[in-house]
């Protein structure tokens, strides 16, 4: 073989060789990179489930949350419409209807010596009791029908009424008042309080006599015998219509269902002249 063939087989040569190491390491370059990103998709894979879990394991306890929340929610509202179904069923056809209604409107009134009963006014929380409950008290709180205890202030009272104006802060559903003028001897009425500490308890009646003297000399009573006992204090008397007639005030021990209540005519004067005069407003009109 002559020379210059040699030299053409040996270049040749030289440069498959050359060829196939730099192919080899391009090829191995290659077979790293590859390598390494599916180390990192790898990586990033078990981050996203990871991430995943953690969300789904949130979003259950969310869920087991909500679902406690709602059963928690039936439950009380399960025994709120239990406690309307008594006491729509205490009480006769002419008053089933507005039962549920007016005891949205009535709080237990609690100190630290005494109960009784109050009820709304105004939809911005004021609240008309009997003085002689909060009588002797350094602490006063209401219970609505939900059980929700309110933060209550004691606005101004008339010692000669029984009549004690409260305020809680919130919105509230409130009675309207009848003209007690308008009532008539015979009327069926009801009144709710929480007598013995039997919270919204419901007692039906009739009205025996109006414009009685009560202990204050004035004949401004409305005589019952719808029954009422301590806690009953407070409470509204109410006519079908499910409008105030009167405030359940005192009973007289000596003679069974003689119950007395505050006209509404008067309430409505005695409340509006405390407000005038400590918050410069009229609350009932």
């Amino acid at each position: 073989m002559k020379r210059h063939h040699k030299i053409i087989i040996g270049s040749f040569g030289t440069i498959v060789l050359i060829f196939m190491i730099v192919s080899g390491i391009l090829i191995n370059g290659l077979i790293v990179k590859q390598t390494l990103n599916h180390k990192e998709t790898l990586a990033k894979i078990d981050e996203l489930q990871l991430d995943t879990q953690t969300k789904l394991n949130q979003l259950t306890e969310s869920i087991m949350n909500t679902r406690q929340e709602l059963n928690s929610l039936n439950n009380d509202l399960g025994s709120i419409n239990q406690e309307f179904s008594l006491l729509k069923a205490s009480t006769s056809s002419d008053f089933s209807g507005i039962i549920e209604s007016s005891i949205k409107s009535v709080v237990t009134i609690k100190t630290d010596v005494a109960q009784g009963t109050g009820f709304f006014i105004t939809k911005d929380g004021y609240i008309v009791t009997n003085t002689h409950i909060l009588a002797g008290a350094s602490s006063l709180y209401c219970l609505n029908y939900k059980q929700e205890k309110l933060i209550t202030e004691l606005v101004g009272y008339n010692l000669d009424y029984d009549i004690a104006l409260l305020k809680v802060n919130g919105t509230f559903e409130k009675f309207e008042f009848e003209n007690s003028d308008a009532i008539q001897l015979g009327e069926k009425v009801i009144a709710i309080g929480n007598p013995l500490g039997l919270q919204f308890s419901v007692t039906e009646g009739i009205i025996s006599g109006i414009h009685r003297p009560g202990l204050n000399g004035e004949p401004a009573y409305i005589q019952t015998d719808a029954a009422l006992n301590p806690g009953n204090s407070g409470g509204p008397l109410i006519n079908k219509e499910g409008k105030i007639i009167g405030i359940n005030n005192f009973k007289l021990g000596t003679g069974e269902n003689l119950g007395f209540a505050l006209e509404s005519n008067y309430i409505q004067e005695v409340v509006n002249a405390i407000s005038e005069k400590l918050l410069n407003r009229t609350l009932i009109y």
